[in-house]
């Protein structure tokens, strides 16, 4: 027995734990969760925790049902919303086979092949979130009347206000999950916040993501209003992305910066990010998954619709910040279209994914966006090289069938099952009849 796990089974018994909750991910992002008590632990490190992967979305094949959970000891944390009197913990877990073989449907295997692959080339891979939602009140049975819980706006001061004590709340919770928060804000839209989270590696930082979601639902409920991270629930309010700020390194150095180059970014940075721009559309229907998504990427507010980059330029797909003289390991790049509410995982899988084969193919940038890339005539974006991104979950979809780079990345049965289930999504949105046409159409013809 390691140390990892000896510590976390003398901490359950220390604590007097109820409950252990073995958390893992749906190909969609879903977190799905099953509790077992702290007797049944050390036979789950041991032999893992069976279940029946068929009915998990896109977890089998008709000769796989059987499925083990293998719960991560790293990942142990104790639950900070069950408190002294119904104590309970969580961990994250690998999902197998019987055969002990990881399982291709599991998001944190996929995400732990695209490490792997860095790692062959000497790099490991960090980010760091800014994550925004939106807090609304309860809503009535009519979905389309949505009321934000506040009226402020961008980085408002609100002493005593609902969202600031939310934020409150919820960071004195991640906190206690052991995951740093940089900083927290109002954002543009009433009822929008912003939290960050400081950087880590790509695994942890996965997990952290969906442990923040849960975090931030447990809250919401705690409290009786409704937290949402769909990207764009409102027509008229700014979108909720998830910016990630992106470096790698070569063991304690990053390999992004370099104190002679333009805006201190390497050659090494710049060809990650030519690699990420190239492969932009083909990821998009990973890093943005559903219809609504592309609501928010076209729909202005300083979401990136075209494949540029920039320094500080806002409308840019790419951005390199500000570098910082006395913080070196700080050079980094951020990729803005990711949406909150994407599955983490198989996210980062793509994008590393993508910024690797330009590192490894030497892949060239186009020019810097020195200016809001939308106003620009489309003559003068394609002579530039700024490419559109898909305009809809459709035409992402278009484009990610034909691509070698997701195909490999994700693995043919999550490949697959992506494409098929987000396929369905856009027939049944197609399906739909919207208040939009019955108030256009209905009585005028």
């Amino acid at each position: 027995m390691d140390k990892q796990t000896d510590f976390v089974l003398r901490t359950i018994e220390e604590r007097k734990v109820k409950f252990v909750r073995l958390w893992f991910t749906d190909v969609v992002g879903s977190l799905k969760s099953v509790a077992i008590s702290p007797a049944e632990v050390e036979g789950a490190f041991n032999e893992g925790l069976g279940f029946d992967g068929s009915t998990i979305e896109g977890f089998t094949r008709a000769h796989e049902d059987d499925m083990l959970a293998c719960p991560d000891p790293s990942t142990f944390q104790l639950l900070p919303w069950r408190g002294a009197v119904d104590p309970a913990a969580r961990m994250f877990c690998d999902i197998t086979l019987p055969d002990g073989q990881p399982a291709a449907a599991d998001s944190r295997q996929v995400l732990k092949r695209a490490l792997s692959h860095a790692g062959d080339l000497g790099f490991s891979f960090y980010a760091h979130p800014e994550i925004e939602f939106y807090l609304l009140q309860p809503p009535s049975a009519d979905l389309r009347t949505l009321t934000p819980i506040d009226s402020s706006t961008y980085f408002d001061n609100d002493p005593g206000g609902a969202a600031s004590d939310f934020r409150r709340r919820a960071i004195t919770m991640l906190e206690e999950l052991g995951i740093s928060v940089e900083f927290s804000h109002h954002e543009v839209g009433p009822g929008q916040s912003e939290i960050d989270l400081r950087y880590a590696d790509a695994l942890t930082m996965a997990d952290n993501i969906m442990t923040f979601r849960t975090v931030i639902k447990e809250v919401a409920s705690e409290q009786g209003v409704l937290a949402t991270f769909m990207p764009k629930p409102f027509p008229n309010y700014p979108g909720s992305g998830m910016h990630m700020h992106l470096s790698l390194f070569e063991g304690d150095n990053n390999a992004f910066y370099d104190s002679e180059a333009e805006y201190m970014l390497s050659a090494t940075g710049r060809h990650f990010m030519a690699g990420v721009l190239t492969h932009a559309a083909e990821i998009s229907a990973v890093t943005n998954q559903f219809v609504n998504s592309y609501k928010r990427l076209w729909g202005g507010d300083e979401a990136p619709s075209f494949t540029s980059w920039g320094h500080s330029n806002s409308s840019a797909l790419v951005r390199v910040p500000q570098y910082k003289p006395e913080k070196t390991q700080s050079a980094r790049i951020e990729y803005r279209a990711l949406d909150a509410a994407c599955n983490p995982y198989l996210a980062y899988a793509v994008i590393l994914a993508a910024g690797l084969d330009g590192i490894e193919q030497e892949l060239p940038l186009p020019p810097e966006a020195q200016e809001n890339v939308g106003s620009l005539t489309d003559a003068e974006r394609a002579a530039l090289g700024y490419d559109p991104l898909p305009s809809t979950l459709e035409d992402a979809l278009n484009v990610m069938k034909d691509s070698e780079l997701v195909a490999d990345t994700l693995g043919e049965q999550v490949f697959n099952y992506f494409l098929l289930n987000k396929r369905r999504e856009c027939a049944e949105y197609r399906a739909q009849v919207t208040p939009f046409e019955l108030e256009h159409y209905l009585n005028r013809f």
